[in-house]
């Protein structure tokens, strides 16, 4: 194989798999802390407001990580990324299990969140690297990951938590990461050749000049529109459970709803690829965008269980493939040397997102007492985001239609 053939290789796909699991463990710092919410909450006698502390410092660090992190790809390669990463979540999780105090183990969950970063968007840079003409579906399958770990974590620790605790668990989770991300990552070594780094970037430098957008201004308009679609997206995600409860249906029901979202998201993500592919990752971007106002507006008049499930299946078809295309786009239009950090920042904008719209409808419904003005809240933030993806591809139609081949 020559560096010119290694994009979209063989080798590239196996690289894809092998990330892939390495994404699926690492990214279980971004789940733990909700799995063993309630273990935790009994222990140190907390009520429900503080025993979510933990998760939010979790999101934090994860915010962070993303952007950091992807600086560090960008200068040291993604294998010592990794491993560095891998070694602070793990530490985070063993020393929360063995050290007593509320106020200590709060303050680890900054390493978890952290750490578990590394496996999301500057792996995501990472794989993208290695693909051209299937760029698309590769970063749809590696960003699958983090919701494949969100879906079958809880399945491995169930057992586990129900005998002994949350503790336990995170023992398991430290011990796990480091068996598996850190000899993982020896075998990401491998350089992309400096070749195959200039084929990528003639294209996409040809596409940034067509579009007339300067690097560091599209940038900044995918983190503004990562930012709206993701208040818009938590909206549903952060509080389907509490909805579900106040119309009188339970925490069961939400939560096989949150799980009918990732795993129609999963789907999402790679059907997104797919179509990323072929009509290149800006459009890919506003149908997202556009399904997922939809979906949000059918939320509205819905309130009987068999629609509430039909609506939570369809808004997870629309919004999984959203975040992934973020980073297609960044590949599409961005040189390659700095894919970890440009994806880094967009990633964290749209976590940043998250956190904002998550707190923002709880806030609205303690105002109103009800999720209906948050719902419109979410679809006027997710309006603003198509705005500023249809300015994008007004500015990028004919860069957008060029040609990936060398």
């Amino acid at each position: 194989m020559t560096d010119h053939d290694v994009l979209d290789s063989g080798y590239s796909w196996r690289r894809l798999g092998l990330s892939l699991a390495l994404s699926i463990v690492g990214n279980v710092g971004m789940w733990a802390v909700i799995l063993v919410l309630p273990s935790m909450q009994a222990e140190f006698g907390l009520d429900r407001a503080d025993s979510t502390i933990p998760y939010t410092l979790t999101m934090a660090g994860f915010a962070i990580g993303n952007g950091l992190i992807g600086r560090a790809v960008d200068r040291f390669g993604i294998t010592r990324a990794l491993i560095g990463a891998a070694i602070l979540q793990a530490l985070g999780f063993l020393l929360s299990a063995m050290l007593p105090g509320f106020a200590t183990l709060t303050l680890l969950h900054v390493l978890v969140g952290f750490g578990a970063a590394a496996c999301f968007a500057p792996l995501i840079a990472d794989v993208s690297l290695w693909f051209l003409n299937r760029r698309g579906i590769a970063v749809g399958l590696i960003a699958s990951g983090n919701y494949l770990s969100g879906a079958l974590w809880p399945l491995l620790l169930a057992g586990t938590i129900s005998d002994g605790g949350w503790r336990p668990a995170y023992t398991i989770l430290g011990i796990a990461i480091l068996a598996v991300v850190i000899p993982g990552a020896l075998f990401l070594r491998r350089p992309l050749p400096i070749e195959a780094i200039s084929q990528s970037d003639r294209i996409s430098s040809a596409r940034a000049r067509s579009s007339g957008f300067s690097p560091n201004t599209l940038t900044l308009m995918l983190g503004l529109a990562g930012i709206a679609c993701c208040v818009a997206m938590s909206m549903p995600q952060v509080h389907i459970v509490a909805f579900c409860v106040d119309l009188g249906y339970g925490p069961a029901v939400g939560g096989q709803m949150l799980s009918l979202m990732l795993l129609g998201g999963v789907g999402s993500r790679i059907v997104s690829g797919l179509l990323a592919d072929k009509i290149g990752g800006v459009r890919t971007l506003l149908i997202g965008s556009v399904l997922q106002t939809l979906a949000l507006v059918a939320y509205l008049p819905s309130n009987g269980l068999i629609s509430l499930y039909v609506v939570s299946t369809i808004f997870g078809l629309s919004q999984g493939g959203i975040v992934p295309s973020y980073a297609v786009i960044v590949r599409e239009y961005l040189p390659a040397r700095q894919a970890g950090s440009r994806v880094g920042l967009v990633i964290m904008t749209t976590i940043v997102g998250m956190a904002l719209g998550g707190w923002m409808s709880g806030w609205i419904y303690d105002i109103s007492g009800s999720y209906f003005l948050a719902f419109l809240n979410g679809i006027a933030w997710n309006l603003l985001n198509v705005g500023i993806v249809l300015m994008i591809l007004l500015r990028t139609g004919r860069a957008a239609r060029m040609p990936v081949s060398a």
